[in-house]
């Protein structure tokens, strides 16, 4: 069986063992001319934030001709338990600091920016950004001024909001002969396993 895990971006193929799974890659090798990369897949982490932090955040550059400028202040917020796969986005602005249309640019910023972490650079969720206020340039304002202002944002607030590392979690039934119990509930222990009954 072969699948492609967005998360980690790798293909994945498995099979009933390890020499299965030699065996078809050396076939590729020489029947395909194709080199493979193998090995164990790697663990789907996430990185996410557990307190409220504020943001003011001036993306600038000037390089002779028109520059880029914008300026944007919020907050990222933690999303409750239950809604931690995902990214929302909150437009709070009055008025018309910053034109709506480079209100999107903001939104999509925040969004390729929390795809890459800061803590180990897997993707981040659980974020809620919120956007209150911001400053635009008549001439030097633009839509990747605005998107840039969004990444710079989550850089420089997503370290003073403690950040976390979560694992991914997953449901295990585990059948084993009686004399066994006490070695494999140990061993699931190990590996901070939570054992939900025994029979």
């Amino acid at each position: 069986r072969v699948s492609f895990d967005a998360g980690s971006r790798e293909t994945i193929i498995s099979g009933m063992g390890e020499l299965h799974l030699d065996i078809y890659a050396e076939r590729m090798r020489r029947e395909f001319n194709c080199s493979v990369t193998t090995g164990k897949p790697k663990v789907a982490f996430r990185e996410t934030i557990s307190q409220a932090v504020e943001f003011d955040y001036i993306h600038k550059k000037q390089t002779g001709g028109a520059g880029q400028y914008g300026r944007i202040i919020g907050e990222l917020v933690p999303l409750p338990g239950d809604q931690l796969t995902r990214l929302e986005f909150e437009d709070q602005t009055v008025g018309m600091n910053i034109p709506r249309n480079f209100i999107p640019a903001v939104e999509k910023g925040f969004l390729e920016a929390c795809e890459q972490g800061m803590l180990t650079g897997h993707r981040s969720v659980g974020i809620k950004m919120i956007l209150k206020d911001g400053v635009s340039h008549a001439v030097d304002s633009s839509e990747l001024a605005f998107n840039s202002a969004a990444k710079g944002a989550l850089r420089q607030a997503f370290p003073r909001a403690s950040p976390l590392i979560l694992e991914p979690i997953m449901s295990v039934e585990v059948s084993a002969p009686e004399e066994f119990q006490g070695s494999v509930i140990a061993s699931i222990n190990r590996r901070r396993g939570v054992i939900n009954g025994t029979d």
